[in-house]
Order: structure tokens, then C-alpha cells, then sequence
């Protein structure tokens, strides 16, 4: 049976993020976009306790009003971070009203994500940074990030433990409870994740660590969405020319 170890996992991945700071860009800050959740949380939280909290900073992207934006302000006051709220909504309205066509559903669900990694990686540029990426291992099986946007990132502390995982590690960083247990969402929409999805992460941390599930619908919903978005995974396609050497036969 399969068992998960919080502590034991914590304290392994403020290692790692020692570790990848002293080999690629040692004294460089930890940049990290706050939403008010718990992946962000907890990624900040690691940070902190790996790097120290003045090497962590917090950025905040509202787009226009976000009703829970003082979840995002409650994180930044317990870690004691420096923090930048940069309000994206007229950066996503120009970007709309310059392109000469209706995007479609996909593309303006996608656009406000892809604008904040930009402002994540403007914040990071001008501040000695790396980005954190804030995905967890339960996101990426089911294609639940936007590639390019809160899909990237320099480092990753969490993309291999589940959502129940990332909520355990949480508890054992000494978060405040609300915002390990917040209902995830994306700020955009006003809908959480598993209004969006049509399961549980319960039911797919289960599916993703045992294999186990009990609804059939729901267990065919998850297989298709992890075969369609299982490209966002891996590197880009790219060409290999041949050489004299031999090289790319």
C-alpha cells in the first residue's frame, strides 16, 4: 500500500532547492506568483525555509478584482516575503483589443496565464530571480496548466507529489489552515478546479498513486484528459539536421 511520508518529503525538497540554487544562480532570489492557494503556498513556504525569507518574493497578479486576494496577502504576511501586486487586466485587454480577429474560448482562458509568467519572469530579470514553477503532480496528469504559463518556470519543487501530498506538506511547513484546505481555483473564472474538471483530486490522487477508482465515467474522463495533454510534459519537438559525423541518423 502506498504511504507518503510529509516530514521526510519536506525536509528532501528544501534539500533540492538548496542544492539547485547553489548550482544555478547561487545568491539569486526565489520568485514566486502568489494566488492565495495552496501550491503557491507551500512553494513559497520551501523557498523560504530553503533560502531564507528575504530571498523570497511574492508576486501578486489580480486581474482586475479578485475576490480572494487577501488569501494571497495572508501568505505574504506569515512568510514575512517581499511582495509586488501587479494588476494584469489592462495588459490582458490590450493584448485582446490588438489582435485584428475573436480569439477563441481556449485562447482567452489561456491569454491571463501566459501574461503573468510574463510579468513573473520581468519580476525575476529585475531582481537577481529564478521563477518557481507552482505546479503539482495531480495538475499536470489531467493537462490542468497552460503551457507556457503557469506551466513553466526555472524550478519545480512540486510537480511530483499529488494535491493530498502538496495539502500534507503544507500542514507540516505550518501554514495557516485556510490556505492549505482553500478550494483550488484559478482566480479567472470563478469556478474551482473540480467544478472544472468533473472529479476530485481526492479521486485522481487515489487513481494517480493506487490506481484506484470507482466510477467508470469519471476514470475515462481522467485517461482521456492525461493521452491529450501528455505533450505538455515533454521537450519541444525539434530538428536534428545530419552531419558529416553521422550525427542524427
Amino acid at each position: 500500500m502506498y504511504t507518503f511520508d510529509a516530514k521526510k518529503t519536506k525536509d528532501g525538497c528544501v534539500r533540492w532547492i538548496r542544492r539547485f540554487f547553489e548550482k544555478n544562480g547561487k545568491g539569486c532570489n526565489a520568485v514566486v506568483g502568489i494566488s492565495g492557494g495552496k501550491d503557491s503556498s507551500v512553494v513559497a513556504a520551501l523557498c523560504a525555509e530553503a533560502l531564507g525569507r528575504d530571498r523570497v518574493i511574492g508576486v501578486l497578479m489580480p486581474m482586475g478584482e479578485q475576490h480572494d486576494i487577501d488569501m494571497a496577502e495572508l501568505l505574504v504576511r506569515h512568510l514575512g516575503i517581499r511582495s509586488y501586486t501587479v494588476n494584469i487586466k489592462d495588459a490582458v485587454e490590450a493584448v485582446k483589443g490588438s489582435i485584428p480577429f475573436e480569439l477563441s474560448k481556449q485562447s482567452r482562458e489561456n491569454l491571463p496565464p501566459r501574461i503573468r509568467m510574463s510579468v513573473l519572469y520581468a519580476v525575476s530579470q529585475s531582481n537577481n530571480g529564478r521563477v518557481a514553477n507552482t505546479c503539482n503532480l495531480s495538475e499536470d496528469w489531467v493537462g490542468y496548466s497552460t503551457r507556457y504559463g503557469d506551466a513553466a518556470g526555472d524550478f519545480s519543487p512540486c510537480s511530483h507529489l499529488t494535491v493530498q501530498e502538496v495539502k500534507a506538506v503544507g500542514r507540516v511547513l505550518g501554514l495557516p489552515p485556510v490556505l492549505v484546505d482553500k478550494p483550488p481555483e484559478d482566480g479567472l473564472c470563478g469556478r474551482t478546479d473540480e467544478d472544472n474538471l468533473g472529479f476530485t483530486y481526492e479521486e485522481l490522487d487515489r487513481y494517480i498513486r493506487e490506481g484506484v477508482i470507482d466510477d467508470p465515467e469519471k476514470k475515462k474522463n481522467i485517461d482521456r484528459r492525461h493521452r491529450m495533454n501528455l505533450f505538455k510534459l515533454k521537450m519541444m519537438p525539434s530538428y536534428r539536421p545530419r552531419t558529416s559525423t553521422g550525427a542524427g541518423k
